[in-house]
């Protein structure tokens, strides 16, 4: 197993920019920190996660939210019928954006700062559709070699709501790693290298609730949401815990909107790091669950689409426990 530096450390060679990973995995690497994800990891989730046998979704409905956010499009599902006679049908997507609801961000969404250079060194050249474009990053990368690990899950929604304080996860609001550091401490949770973080917010749950009145409470072409404080300490906890991969049920990981691109979870997570990035897990099922039996450990499989070039994805995720 390779040894990673600290977040200090990085990065390993002076040629890169400040608090990157490129370079850690290898030069022409295309998938960044899902190679924590070693078999000996992968198979010791396998052996001590899995104790009942419950199996639990993390996908939102593909039409879900409605309207879409950002201004996406809405996916329109055609049930077409072969024969003309009712006897064999089969499906058509049209407008079918795979970020329109649950979702990987993949290592093209987003580069590293302003500097349009993404992910370990790659040129937006090799991404923007053209005779210079080639595979670099692309989501069949993490679809031909599958995501499976030990996911953990923080139910900072549950936590914060016994701590007495008055959020609504649909406004923009900063939580901290400090913060994610006492629910874990309160749910006995403790992380091991190369995990696949999840954290409830609450922002699903009362999407659901309002999701009819959502239009009167916010513009949907620039929605606001909870999500994690973009610093430096939370890109040195995030680096320095190895996690694999982070995901949460809001619409960002982030608190959203960023307020700004070049320091921002996305730049640094995807851009610098490699980092996948999750949003709009469906994590309520799960986090009930936990809730009663005090277990926050899961087997954790993801089968991102085989797209070659793909940016995001929807995760077709699943947690077993």
């Amino acid at each position: 197993m390779i040894k990673l530096p600290l977040y200090d450390e990085l990065p390993i060679n002076p040629k890169y920019p400040p608090r990157t990973a490129w370079g850690v995995w290898g030069e022409d690497d295309n998938l960044g920190t899902l190679n924590n994800l070693t078999e000996e990891r992968v198979a010791k989730a396998s052996q001590t996660c899995v104790r009942k046998g419950a199996c639990f979704s993390l996908n939102w409905n593909l039409e879900s939210p409605n309207p879409p956010l950002f201004n996406r499009s809405r996916i329109n599902h055609q049930i077409r019928d072969r024969t003309g006679e009712g006897k064999r049908f089969d499906d058509v997507y049209h407008d079918f954006n795979t970020q329109t609801s649950s979702q990987w961000d993949g290592l093209r969404h987003v580069c590293h700062k302003d500097s349009s250079i993404f992910y370990n060194n790659v040129p937006v050249s090799d991404i923007t559709p053209g005779p210079d474009a080639n595979d670099r990053l692309g989501i069949h990368y993490m679809a031909r070699r599958g995501i499976a690990g030990r996911a953990v899950l923080l139910d900072y929604g549950r936590w914060a709501e016994k701590q007495g304080k008055k959020i609504n996860p649909l406004t923009r609001y900063e939580y901290t790693v400090n913060e994610l550091e006492q629910v874990a401490k309160e749910q006995g949770v403790t992380f091991e290298h190369g995990d696949i973080l999840l954290v409830r917010t609450g922002w699903m749950s009362t999407y659901m609730k309002e999701g009819d009145k959502l239009p009167k409470l916010m513009d949907l072409s620039k929605p606001e949401c909870i999500g994690i404080k973009a610093c430096e300490e939370t890109y040195r906890w995030i680096w320095n815990n190895h996690f694999s991969a982070v995901a949460s049920d809001a619409v960002a990981f982030e608190a959203y909107p960023v307020l700004d691109w070049r320091d921002s979870c996305h730049s640094q997570f995807l851009g610098a790091f490699g980092c996948p990035i999750g949003e709009m897990f469906y994590l309520e099922e799960l986090a009930e669950d936990s809730a009663k039996d005090g277990r926050y450990e899961y087997l954790f499989t993801s089968a991102p689409l085989n797209k070659y070039q793909g940016v995001a994805t929807p995760p077709n995720a699943i947690c077993l426990k």
